[in-house]
């Protein structure tokens, strides 16, 4: 899959499955309309269901929101809850998975959470020079 058109359609495509399924309502920020490599693409999108999981799991949210964007950077990936929050010190399996999909092709993951508040992933690639 090449193109960011690609991209922002299987995010799609995903998010519409992943809301009918859990009654889980999605606001979409942003999605990428520039070119990004298969490599990345999968590990976005690795990294997506991962966070969308375990706002369905762990969150109690009734809401999330959604940002894909690719800019000079590279490619941003936020997923933004105002669920139960956690604290990072119990972060469990799923953060370690996105790390390692986000790694793979040279990203980083950070999260933050506030117990109460909700909670947001970031995952960036940074492009390539």
């Amino acid at each position: 899959m090449r193109g960011g058109r690609g991209l922002a359609e299987a995010v799609e495509s995903h998010l519409a499955q992943w809301s009918r399924r859990t009654g889980i309502r999605v606001e979409t920020w942003a999605l990428p309309t520039a070119d990004v490599p298969a490599r990345i693409t999968q590990a976005v999108l690795t990294a997506l269901r991962e966070a969308l999981a375990n706002v369905e799991h762990h969150s109690g949210a009734r809401a999330v929101s959604i940002a894909v964007t690719v800019g000079k950077g590279g490619v941003r990936m936020t997923v933004s809850d105002h669920g139960h929050g956690f604290s990072l010190g119990q972060a469990g399996p799923g953060i370690a998975r996105m790390r390692a999909a986000l790694a793979e092709v040279g990203g980083t993951l950070s999260v933050n959470s506030v117990q109460g508040e909700g909670t947001t992933v970031t995952g960036v690639v940074p492009r390539r020079a």
